[in-house]
């Protein structure tokens, strides 16, 4: 008999009318559903995963427990989320299509998998459950889902946790049809959030914007500001997303002088508000899910049709009229709410997560037809597998300042962001930054594409060089960094050592005194970027051999050029904060 457990922040579960057991491997998983003649089929689709599917309508819950040994943390998409190890009694997780994605893993030492568990659903809500079992030492696993249909991954397979993950993203990609990524997606950007704030006109923006480009920046990412005239940060004159004429007085102009530095263009854009002082609040003040009153704006209701109308009106203006490359879609999780008011007259969804996805869906068809390889920016927590189909990047969520909360939630992000660019929190410093430290701000995201928010026109030719070099490092390795294997180390202590590779080139990045392990194989270029103050980097190699090493300041300047010789065992390299170490194999023709 399954012992009764002590679960009191959890929702009593739908009352099953029929229920089974399958065996996966050594576990058994509980399955039931709220109709009659449950039938879940279990089919191998790789050695130790399994896909668990079951035919609906039906509120389907699957439980199940594996031995919590060797184990050393719980990975989440959520990147605000504590790693190690939560009780069974916590508080379910909920996912749906505004919020979060239906995937967790199990992580255990040398950062192998021992479970990893993920829903196909896109839209609708997902709960997923459990946690350690203080009475047995075991980890229990809850999934809940009212749906159509119910499809189950799970995945015991003992790799790496990072290989499980990117196959869940693999599956989550079977049968949609995803738009072409825009190349600009992938490249340096500059954002004016931080930098500028609501200070933003023509003439700052077309200055950023050409100093941005000689560094190695080739998109500008304008935020909020364009739209009003208001200085105090909140929300209230939002929703007619027209410009503001005493700053940019000619928007469509002002776009193609942008445009004529070689950048391309995004306008932000808080598609749920209708802010109080704005002329829209009073047509739709009777279809908001609820209003905010620390925004001073309402959240629009995207069941309706002509509030779907009426914002992808505003939005589409972007880039019918003025010529933008794309949109910064922000605050799309404020649309995933528990207690929406009933389904009424003039609706035609009773989800509001359905709403949601027909808002995006029609946005995104409306902006394609103009513009087919429109860019669109999504951030955390929204980054579910069923927004892939209407946006390009998705970008961590605020963190100024904070370089290693960026590392954790871009790595995070890059673990199961499937098709999508992944895109660092802006990055911003304090004038008086040495440049090494503005190096450590960029390696800490060079997995992701960097957005800098600092003012170009203030910095020092030091912090200047500091940041071309290493954006000329993400521009030159780009096809390694963001779409070669990825394998992030230690999770549950925040990724201490980052690496990833193709068939010729492998990048390291370190941000803790750790030693780094040289493969005897799979690579002719090394790169290692270090961010920790200690410079003295431990290499472990695999076998004796000879390369050539060069190391680089945080500035690009050459600090030593050798032929070193590996062992089988340490070798010693100084390397600066902030600096980068290359290792070059030479071929028989070298």
């Amino acid at each position: 008999m399954t012992m009764q457990l002590w679960q009191p922040h959890t929702p009593a579960p739908a009352e099953a009318a029929s229920s089974t057991t399958v065996q996966v491997g050594d576990v058994t998983v509980e399955v039931g559903a709220t109709r009659e003649g449950l039938d879940v089929t279990v089919t191998t689709v790789a050695d130790g995963v399994w896909v668990l599917e079951a035919s609906g309508p039906a509120t389907f819950r699957a439980e199940w427990r594996v031995p919590a040994v060797e184990v050393t943390g719980f990975w989440t998409p959520d990147s605000g989320a504590q790693r190690w190890l939560p009780p069974s009694w916590r508080k379910p997780k909920t996912t749906s299509l505004a919020l979060g994605a239906p995937v967790v893993s199990l992580v255990g030492t040398s950062d192998a998998n021992v479970c990893t568990v993920a829903v196909a659903e896109s839209v609708s809500r997902v709960r997923l459950g459990g946690g350690l079992i203080e009475e047995t030492g075991e980890y229990l696993f809850t999934v809940e889902h009212e749906g159509e249909a119910f499809r189950l991954r799970i995945d015991l397979s003992n790799r790496l946790f990072s290989a499980a993950l990117a196959d869940v993203a693999t599956w989550w990609a079977e049968g949609q049809a995803l738009p072409d990524m825009p190349g600009a997606a992938r490249l340096p950007a500059y954002s004016t959030w931080y930098s500028l704030h609501q200070e933003v006109g023509e003439e700052n923006v077309e200055l950023q914007a050409r100093l941005a480009r000689e560094l190695g920046c080739e998109l500008i990412i304008v935020d909020d500001g364009w739209q009003t005239a208001d200085r105090n940060r909140g929300y209230a004159y939002c929703g007619d997303w027209e410009p503001n004429l005493t700053t940019f007085p000619d928007m469509a102009s002002h776009v193609k002088r942008v445009h004529d530095l070689g950048m391309a263009y995004m306008l932000w854009y808080a598609i749920p508000f209708v802010g109080k002082e704005n002329g829209a609040f009073a047509r739709f003040e009777d279809k908001l899910l609820r209003y905010a009153d620390h925004m001073d704006a309402g959240v629009l209701d995207p069941r309706y049709p002509d509030v779907r109308a009426y914002v992808i009106d505003r939005l589409a203006q972007s880039v019918e009229l003025w010529d933008m490359d794309g949109l910064k879609i922000d605050f799309v999780d404020w649309f995933a709410v528990e207690d929406a008011p009933p389904f009424k007259e003039g609706m035609d969804c009773a989800e509001t997560s359905e709403g949601t996805r027909r808002l995006l869906h029609e946005l995104d068809a409306r902006l394609r037809r103009t513009r087919p390889d429109v860019m669109i920016e999504h951030r955390q927590p929204y980054t579910s597998p069923g927004l892939w189909p209407y946006a390009s990047m998705v970008r961590a969520v605020d963190c100024p300042l904070s370089p290693q909360e960026n590392r954790q939630r871009t790595v995070d992000l890059r673990l199961t962001a499937g098709p999508l660019a992944v895109h660092a929190d802006m990055i911003m410093w304090h004038p008086a930054e040495p440049p090494e430290q503005v190096a450590v701000h960029l390696i800490n995201v060079l997995f992701a594409v960097p957005q800098i928010s600092v003012d170009l026109s203030a910095q020092s030719a030091a912090q200047r060089e500091a940041l071309e070099f290493w954006l000329g490092i993400f521009r030159h390795y780009l096809n390694t960094l963001q779409h070669g294997v990825f394998e992030p180390a230690r999770p549950e202590i925040g990724y201490p050592l980052v690496r990833a590779y193709d068939d010729q080139t492998m990048v390291i990045a370190r941000y803790a005194p750790v030693p780094v392990e040289v493969p005897a194989s799979g690579w002719r270029e090394l790169l290692i970027a270090n961010a920790d103050p200690d410079s003295r980097v431990i290499l472990l190699g695999q076998e004796a051999e000879e390369v050539r090493a060069t190391v680089h300041d945080c500035r690009g300047e050459l600090v030593s050029a050798t032929t070193l010789r590996l062992d089988t065992g340490t070798s010693l390299v100084t390397v600066p904060m902030g600096g980068l170490l290359r290792l070059h194999r030479r071929t028989e023709e070298e």
